[in-house]
C-alpha cells in the first residue's frame, strides 16, 4: 500500500511540475515572445476554433456530470475523455495562435472594461489551477482510485467548467469590441 501511495505522490509531483513548466512557457509565449510577422493571417481562424473547443468542453463536462449522477460510469467516462481531448486540442491551438499572433488587446471602453478584465484575470488564474487538477483527477480515475477521484473531481469540475465557459465569454467580448 505504501508503494501505491509513494507512486501516487510521485505522479502528482510530476503533474504539478509539468503544469508549472507549461504555465511558464505560456507566460513567455504570450508576453515576451515576438511572433513572426508573416504568419499572422494564417492563424486568424484559431480564436474562433478555441472558443468552439472551450464550448464543446463545457458541453462534454455537463454531459459527463449528468451521466455520473445517473450512475452510468462508462458513458460518464466517454464524455470526460471528450472534454479532456477538446481542452487538450484547445491548448495546442492556443499555443499555435499565440506563437504566430502574440497577445490580443481588448479595446472596449467604459463599464465593460473592468468586467472584461475581471473575467479574463479570473479565467487565467483558474486555468493555471485547472491544468494540474484536471490531470490529477484523470490520474485517480485511470488508476481506479475512485474514492479520491470523486473528492478531487468535486473541486476540479466547477473550476474546469468556469474556465471553459469564460474562455468563450472572453472570445465573444474581444469580438464585440474588435480592433
Amino acid at each position: 500500500m505504501s508503494s501505491v501511495y509513494s507512486n501516487t505522490r510521485s505522479v502528482i509531483a510530476y503533474i504539478i511540475l509539468a503544469s508549472i513548466v507549461i504555465t511558464g512557457f505560456l507566460i513567455w509565449l504570450i508576453y515576451f515572445h515576438n511572433p513572426p510577422d508573416h504568419f499572422y493571417r494564417v492563424v486568424t481562424f484559431l480564436p474562433a476554433l478555441n472558443a468552439f473547443l472551450n464550448g464543446m468542453s463545457a458541453i462534454f463536462l455537463c454531459l459527463g456530470l449528468a451521466f455520473i449522477l445517473r450512475n452510468k460510469r462508462h458513458i460518464h467516462m466517454r464524455f470526460m475523455i471528450c472534454a479532456f481531448v477538446s481542452s487538450g486540442l484547445f491548448l495546442i491551438s492556443y499555443i499555435i495562435y499565440h506563437h504566430f499572433h502574440g497577445d490580443t488587446r481588448f479595446l472596449g471602453v467604459g463599464a465593460i472594461r473592468p468586467i472584461y478584465f475581471f473575467i479574463l484575470i479570473s479565467h487565467i488564474l483558474l486555468a493555471i489551477v485547472a491544468l494540474p487538477m484536471i490531470l490529477i483527477t484523470f490520474f485517480f480515475a485511470l488508476t481506479g482510485q475512485f474514492v479520491v477521484h470523486k473528492k478531487v473531481a468535486r473541486i476540479t469540475f466547477p473550476i474546469w467548467m468556469y474556465v471553459s465557459v469564460t474562455g468563450v465569454v472572453v472570445f465573444l467580448l474581444l469580438h464585440v469590441y474588435p480592433a
